[in-house]
C-alpha cells in the first residue's frame, strides 16, 4: 500500500506492508487524514517515533471479526491500551502504560491507504457529519477535554493562549459553556478564522489584563506556559496542551507564589467530541487550508509547516 513514513527523513512509499487483522482488531481503509502539529513534532525528535505518520482519520472498516462493522464509516480513537491494567480497568486506557499509540507510539499511523485499531477505539460517524468535518474528531475531543477535567461553571473568564487549530477548538469548545472567552495569536488572518459566537481575539498579549480563572496553552512554543503563568489569577488553572520536543528553561517560583494548578490535557474522549460536531455549528471549514491527495503528501506538509496553516488534509 502507499503510505507516509517518517525513519528519519519524511517518504512516501508505494509497497509499504499492509495491516494484518487481528483478533479484536479492524483493519481501516481510510478516507481522508489530517496532519497535526504533533507530527510534525515527531520530525523534530518528538516521542522518537518511527513509522508511518498521522493519527486524525476518518475511514470504512474494510475487515473486522464482527462483520457488521464491515463497511462502517468510522473514526478511531488513537491509544490502544492493553484493556488490564489498572488505568484500563478505571476507563483511562489513554493513560495505559502499555500502550501502543496511532501514529506516535508503536503503532503506524493513518497517512496511509489502511491502518489499524482495536474495534472497542472505533466510533460509527452519524451521517450528518461529512469526512471533512469527522475528521476533526480527534482535535475536537482533545479540545472538550479540559471541561472534563476541569469544573467550569460558565462564570470563568478564559483566555487561550495560541491561533493554531488547537488553540481555535479549545476557545470555541471554552465557548459553548463560557461567555467570557480570549484567544490572543500572533497571525490575523488565524485570529479572524477563530471568530464564533461571543469569542473575543486579539493579536497582542498585552491587550489582556492578568488574573484570568483559566489559561489554555496551545501555543506549540516554548514560551508559552510562561505567558500562561504570568496571566494565570492566584488559585487559578492553567490548560497545558502544547507537546513541544525541545526543552526550555522556565521559572517555576510564581507557580509556588500563586498556588497554580497546572492541568496536562491530551486526548478526550471521542463521543464528547462527536456530539459536540452535532451540536454546534463550528466553522471548522474556514480552518481547511488544504486538501492534497496522498501521492502529494510530502508538498501538504510543507504546507502544513507554514506559519499561516491551519488545517491541511490528505485524501487517500
Amino acid at each position: 500500500m502507499k503510505a507516509l513514513l517518517y525513519d528519519g527523513r519524511l517518504r512516501l512509499v508505494q509497497d509499504y506492508p499492509e495491516p494484518q487483522l487481528k483478533p479484536g482488531w479492524a483493519v481501516i481503509r481510510v478516507s481522508v487524514a489530517g496532519i497535526c502539529r504533533t507530527d510534525l513534532e515527531i520530525m523534530k525528535g518528538y516521542m522518537g517515533f518511527r513509522g508511518v505518520l498521522g493519527h486524525e482519520f476518518v475511514g470504512v472498516v474494510h475487515a473486522c471479526e464482527n462483520e457488521a462493522l464491515v463497511g462502517q464509516r468510522v473514526v478511531g480513537e488513537i491509544n490502544a491500551a492493553c484493556g488490564e491494567c489498572e488505568w484500563c480497568l478505571q476507563g483511562l486506557g489513554r493513560h495505559c502504560p502499555h500502550r501502543a499509540t496511532l501514529g506516535i507510539l508503536n503503532l503506524d499511523g493513518c497517512l496511509a491507504e489502511y491502518c489499524t485499531l482495536p474495534i472497542a477505539n472505533l466510533h460509527g460517524v452519524p451521517d450528518p457529519i461529512s469526512d471533512v468535518r469527522a475528521v476533526f474528531t480527534e482535535p475536537v475531543s482533545a479540545a472538550f477535554e479540559p471541561l472534563e477535567q476541569v469544573n467550569i461553571t460558565g462564570e470563568e473568564r478564559c483566555v487561550v493562549l495560541g491561533d493554531g487549530k488547537l488553540g481555535i477548538l479549545c476557545a470555541w469548545a471554552l465557548a459553548t459553556t463560557c461567555p467570557n472567552v480570549t484567544i490572543v495569536g500572533h497571525h490575523p488572518a488565524k485570529v479572524e478564522a477563530a471568530a464564533w459566537r461571543l469569542l473575543q481575539a486579539t493579536t497582542s498579549i498585552d491587550a489582556v489584563a492578568p488574573g484570568a480563572d483559566l489559561v489554555v496553552e496551545a501555543t506549540g512554543t516554548e514560551s508559552g506556559l510562561r505567558e500562561a503563568i504570568a496571566l494565570c489569577r492566584p488559585r487559578g488553572t492553567i490548560i497545558l496542551k502544547s507537546t513541544v520536543a525541545a526543552g526550555a528553561s522556565l521559572n517555576l517560583a510564581p507557580v509556588v507564589v500563586n498556588e497554580l494548578n497546572i492541568v496536562g490535557s491530551r486526548c478526550g474522549p471521542f463521543q464528547r467530541g462527536l456530539q459536540g460536531l452535532l451540536t454546534y455549528d463550528f466553522p471548522l471549514e474556514r480552518l481547511i487550508k488544504g486538501q492534497y491527495p496522498l501521492d502529494e503528501a510530502l508538498a501538504a506538509f510543507a504546507h502544513a509547516a507554514r506559519p499561516d496553516a491551519l488545517k491541511v488534509l490528505i485524501e487517500m
